[in-house]
């Protein structure tokens, strides 16, 4: 199995000095890319010196992750892309689990490692975690990691096992697949990609799945920290986009209701805590949705829709009333 690792890039040079070697090192059966999306670091000129056997793909903008890996993959041919953060360290073996799974499951499309925090190695990381779920109306959480609330690994989540999404710090998907979903959808930007991919990819019947015997450590944040209102804005802009693209049709306008009166809430906190810039960053999504709504109601897959995508009715509800913190206990 022909796999290509690719790191996306943007003005990332100094975490490509720290990080990229244990790629090299720990990756000796893939072919290595860095794919740059138009960097003014000194990205380029640094990878051509340093790591001069790295393969390069130079995009002419940048694109964000989606269409900066929507560029980059039509230059590489492999039978599995491994789309790569350029702030993970890779550790020994890590490739051998996920071979196995391509390997014997051929319904199985798209697999993510354990995600364990670079700075606290014991604890799960944000981005990705033991794997993604959603609740009814949109909200991302993980095995490891609800809201804000990440775990110890203690070796609760040390398991094979099927999940809604893969993070895109670190997701493993075949080609075929890729091409046959045409990609990340580029209007997205940043943020919410990586389920909006995986919601369709299941949509289709493909798998996807958490495999914890392959362990990857992630930095988080190097981007847009979760201070950042353009962050704050992608990520409620882009959860409406998704909701509207894969709802099954008896769901969409029940479920986008209650979600927006939750955005609203949501708004309502920020004023509260006299974070004003996130509070507009909300505004300034739901305007951007509501300009595009059209457009994305044309966009729906037409392919049949899972019903039961999500794993609980509202993680808002169990987190912030019932107190639920731990994945296990909902």
């Amino acid at each position: 199995m022909n796999l290509a690792i690719v790191i996306l890039n943007w003005n990332g040079k100094e975490l490509l000095a720290k990080f990229l070697p244990s790629v090299i090192e720990h990756s000796a059966t893939a072919q290595i890319y860095v794919a740059d999306n138009a960097s003014n670091d000194g990205s380029i000129p640094y990878l051509k010196d340093q790591f001069p056997r790295i393969h390069l793909i130079e995009n002419p903008t940048n694109g964000g992750y989606a269409n900066g890996y929507n560029m980059s993959l039509k230059h590489i041919e492999a039978d599995v892309y491994c789309l790569l953060n350029n702030d993970v360290e890779v550790t020994a073996n890590w490739l051998d689990p996920i071979f196995d799974i391509f390997k014997k499951e051929p319904t199985t499309a798209i697999v993510q490692p354990k995600i364990l925090d670079f700075n606290n190695k014991d604890t799960f990381e944000y981005a990705g975690a033991a794997g993604g779920f959603i609740d009814k109306y949109g909200f991302p959480f993980c095995r490891g990691r609800i809201f804000n609330t990440l775990e110890i690994d203690e070796g609760q989540y040390h398991d094979n096992a099927d999940i809604f999404w893969a993070s895109g710090a670190c997701m493993f998907i075949r080609k075929n697949v890729f091409d046959e979903l045409n990609g990340f959808d580029g209007s997205f930007f940043a943020h919410m990609e990586e389920i909006d991919l995986c919601w369709r990819a299941r949509n289709l019947k493909y798998n996807v799945k958490y495999v914890a015997d392959s362990k990857v450590y992630h930095v988080g944040g190097a981007t847009l920290t979760n201070t950042n209102p353009q962050k704050t804005y992608l990520n409620f802009r882009n959860s409406l986009f998704m909701l509207v693209k894969n709802l099954p049709t008896n769901k969409l306008v029940s479920v986008l209701f209650v979600r927006l009166f939750q955005d609203g809430i949501a708004g309502l906190r920020f004023i509260l805590r006299f974070q004003f810039i996130h509070f507009f960053a909300v505004l300034r999504s739901h305007f951007s949705f509501y300009m595009q709504l059209i457009r994305r109601i044309r966009s729906r897959n037409s392919e049949l829709k899972i019903e039961k995508y999500y794993k609980t009715k509202s993680i808002v509800w169990s987190y912030f009333i019932n107190k639920k913190s731990v994945f296990n206990r909902l």
